[in-house]
């Protein structure tokens, strides 16, 4: 019986022949792309893009996915490689080959609605012309007694990032030393950096596995096979993960990734933590206030990280490949063991913005690109008070949203993405004039304090 780094190495029985050509085919066609990638030229994001056809940009993912586990322990630890790169393979293929959107759109919307004596919301989401849906959302009224969570997850090269974070983000808020004595903000920056150190641990991996489509349960179940668990691995509970928990696993992380956008409602603070290009938009009046800023590669900001953590923007991407800054995940980007997270070419460290809410305020928007790509945050604020007048129900508000934005078909690219809203209403406590009087006041005070530019229309 061998070790690989520590770890037994088992043979496991194959029950059946069937169970036995299925494994070794998959074997056989890991090697064989292994083998062809010597033979396939080097091609850049926007010819990939370019390709119609589907084995082209099939082929090419395929060389993509082998250059990076050929890096070594860069990349992927060393005596991980041919796993890595098998399971990577699969993921890949399955995703390309199903194509990036469907012949006609997934239109079934998951919704849902809740509230307490603060606030009441409504969400809704849709697959639309997408293959796949890769976003993922957390909503509660009650994280604890004072406070309330939600957030919006949006998933690129799968979805089992952003449901990583859904599950686990508020969870890990909530068990922050920061929060405990009030700190929302530095919890919140805790939290978001956490979910990259979670999913590099072995653990974090099987709960990947578990999250994902078939193919990724499947690797997960081939993993199972090579990998004999520890002793004490049979019962543990993944809610009861521990914050202080570090990485001590041989496994780099998942290469896919999601943006984070969270709002957290205590009393009259509302702190809004974003890494991606999801947004949140709070209606004070009528005016569309962003509390979030999209994070491209091109914001200056992000460009002088980039570039000194040793990447590079080609088409608006970071080195070629991810059009976002900022994202949970992605941990090809996060490979300089010299520098701390928050410093590597694509960081989760999130931008915090906190503000005081007033009698103004009228409610809260966070979604997915998928939203603000076909809507401008004013527009989106002025259809949502258009349509509470006449329906009192905010998941179909929400939904009526959706519709608004799914394109008729997939020729343009914008309203063809997965969509993901969550409205959350204020509710406004009965006043005496003279209470009305002073709120009034300190409304306008609060006007010139909030921390962010109007939204252009």
């Amino acid at each position: 019986m061998d070790t690989l780094q520590g770890r037994k190495l088992t043979v496991s029985k194959i029950q059946n022949s069937s169970e036995f050509l299925c494994f070794s085919s998959l074997i056989t066609l890991s090697f064989s792309f292994s083998l062809f990638n010597w033979l396939v030229p080097s091609f850049d994001a926007s010819f990939l893009e370019s390709c119609e056809c589907r084995k082209t940009r099939m082929w090419l993912i395929f060389k993509r996915l082998f250059n990076v586990s050929r890096k070594g322990t860069d990349k992927v630890p060393t005596g991980t490689d041919p796993f890595y790169c098998f399971t990577s393979v699969l993921s890949a293929s399955v995703q390309i080959g199903m194509g990036i959107y469907l012949s006609i759109p997934k239109t079934e919307k998951f919704s849902e609605d809740g509230e307490n004596d603060r606030l009441r919301y409504g969400l809704s989401s849709m697959q639309g012309w997408r293959a796949t849906m890769e976003d993922a959302h957390a909503a509660y009224t009650d994280l604890d007694e004072s406070t309330s969570f939600f957030g919006v997850y949006d998933g690129h090269g799968g979805k089992v990032v952003a449901k990583f974070c859904a599950k686990f983000l508020h969870q890990q808020v909530l068990k922050s030393e920061a929060y405990s004595v009030g700190d929302i903000g530095t919890s919140l920056q805790k939290a978001f950096l956490r979910m990259d150190e979670m999913m590099r641990g072995q653990r974090g991996w099987r709960e990947l596995s578990v999250l994902g489509d078939k193919i990724n349960k499947f690797t997960g179940m081939i993993e199972g096979l090579i990998w004999s668990p520890r002793s004490s691995d049979g019962d543990y509970q993944v809610d009861d993960w521990a914050f202080e928990e570090g990485p001590h696993s041989d496994f780099a992380g998942p290469t896919s990734g999601s943006t984070a956008c969270v709002a957290v409602i205590r009393n009259n603070q509302l702190v809004v933590a974003n890494a991606g290009d999801s947004r949140c938009v709070i209606s004070r009046q009528g005016q569309a206030y962003n509390l979030s800023r999209d994070h491209k590669p091109d914001l200056e900001i992000e460009k002088d990280r980039i570039l000194k953590a040793g990447g590079f923007i080609h088409a608006g991407r970071v080195n070629g490949s991810l059009n976002l800054a900022r994202a949970i995940g992605d941990m090809e980007f996060k490979q300089n063991k010299f520098l701390p997270a928050e410093k590597q070419i694509v960081t989760a460290n999130p931008d915090i913005n906190t503000v005081e809410l007033c009698d103004e305020d009228e409610f809260v928007v966070l979604a997915c690109d998928g939203i603000w790509d076909c809507m401008s945050s004013q527009q989106l604020v002025d259809f949502i008070h258009e349509q509470l007048h006449s329906e009192t129900k905010l998941s179909a508000v929400c939904e009526r949203v959706l519709d608004q934005c799914l394109a008729p078909s997939t020729a343009g690219g914008e309203g063809c993405d997965n969509m993901t809203m969550i409205l959350v209403q204020f509710k406004k406590p009965a006043q005496s004039s003279a209470q009305a009087e002073e709120q009034s006041s300190s409304n306008k005070q609060a006007d010139t304090e909030i921390k962010v530019e109007k939204s252009d229309s």
